[in-house]
């Protein structure tokens, strides 16, 4: 029978094995360098693929309900400054300058973005007609998006999920009880995923501003833009907000480092 130490040693031994402690990207001028720990089993290829069968059935329904915008004004916008962003990706992440990059504007009231992994982005009108967002908001939040990407967090979101998993069936298989499996279960989401996605929004906040920047995008823009989304939400938080918290903090955190990009704002210009 395990004794409590026993039982951590041996959860925290579960979960991490078959990871690997890695760096996605080069840290770049806003300095993000935390090691992020994968799946060996759960490869890049193999995650850009998976969301690219999902990007696809997206793109797939919204032509297929004739709201997908190819040559409006809106989607040619969206696609300049998208050329403007992705020609800076090697700055952080040389491999990505050869992603199979996508980009998809579809005509839809939601406030949401995404930019997936491989390089699949999508807008939605809603966002930028609502919020009425300048090119430079714009490029805050598909820099923050192609961070994402960039940064693999999808990949380190499911390595973690893997993780639980296989640290639960582990245990079950050697008796632990139910109460202690849902304590550890619980310890794991509080130990490795909430602080990990605050970080992940952090890097990508980080990344994102400094994308723009050498792109030739105000870096200011990523505070108004964090400020129309918070009053927009009201009661009802947009959609966008919804996987990423808004807060002082982060705006705090943006002022806090434009100084360190404004110099590459200035010579992007």
């Amino acid at each position: 029978m395990f004794k409590p130490h026993s039982l951590s040693l041996f959860l925290a031994a579960a979960t991490l094995a078959g990871c690997q402690a890695v760096n996605t990207t080069s840290s770049g001028a806003v300095g993000v360098d935390r090691k992020q720990y994968m799946f060996s089993m759960l490869s890049t290829d193999q995650v850009n693929q998976m969301y690219a069968q999902s990007y696809q059935q997206t793109v797939s329904e919204a032509k297929n309900k004739g709201v997908l915008e190819n040559n409006s004004p809106v989607a040619q916008r969206v696609n300049r400054i998208a050329s403007r962003l992705i020609a800076e990706v090697k700055t952080f992440r040389p491999d990505a300058a050869q992603w199979d990059w996508d980009v998809n504007v579809i005509d839809s009231p939601e406030l949401n973005a995404n930019a997936g992994p491989g390089g699949k982005i999508i807008f939605y009108t809603g966002l930028i007609e609502k919020l009425k967002l300048t090119d430079d908001e714009i490029a805050a939040v598909m820099g923050h998006e192609i961070a994402h990407a960039l940064r693999e967090h999808g990949r380190e979101a499911m390595s973690k999920a893997y993780g639980v998993q296989m640290a639960t069936q582990i245990g079950s298989a050697v008796g632990i009880g139910n109460g202690s499996l849902q304590l550890a279960n619980m310890g794991v989401q509080y130990l490795m995923t909430l602080p990990n996605s605050r970080s992940n929004e952090n890097e990508a906040d980080l990344i994102g501003l400094e994308l723009a920047a050498r792109a030739g995008y105000n870096p200011n823009a990523a505070v108004t833009l964090w400020q129309k989304m918070a009053a927009a939400g009201g009661s009802a938080p947009p959609e966008f907000l919804s996987t990423h918290p808004s807060s002082g903090s982060r705006t705090q955190a943006l002022q806090e480092n434009i100084p360190k990009v404004m110099p590459l704002y200035k010579q992007g210009r």
